[in-house]
């Protein structure tokens, strides 16, 4: 299971601190230094079942400034799988990745669902 997160994001502390708590076993990946590509993201999108926009992260600092909120519906699925790997902070995170599940950002309840 591959964990993509940010070191100064809290909410990925927290994540990891609850894996850590629960004793499961997960390889982090900085989403900022190596960022998911397309090939990923587009398996993870499929595994997760979400719409892709959930993918993004809405409340980051280049999401805003890009502002996608207004782009977004007018570019085509591959246009936003191109900008997803084009920089990992405007991707949702943390994001999981395991056999066949994709979790984004940290919900406890869904977390102990998925994981233990």
């Amino acid at each position: 299971m591959r964990v993509y997160c940010y070191e100064r994001c809290s909410t990925c502390k927290k994540a990891l601190k609850w894996l850590d708590d629960n004793g499961i076993k997960y390889e982090s990946v900085d989403i900022k230094g190596n960022n998911p590509d397309e090939k990923t993201l587009r398996s993870a999108h499929e595994k997760s079942g979400e719409p892709l926009k959930k993918f993004f992260n809405t409340s980051g600092q280049i999401y805003r400034s890009m502002e996608l909120s207004k782009k977004l519906p007018d570019m085509s699925e591959d246009e936003q799988f191109k900008l997803l790997s084009s920089d990992g902070m405007l991707v949702k995170r943390p994001m999981v990745i395991g056999d066949d599940f994709v979790l984004l950002g940290f919900k406890e309840e869904k977390w102990a669902e998925k994981l233990k």
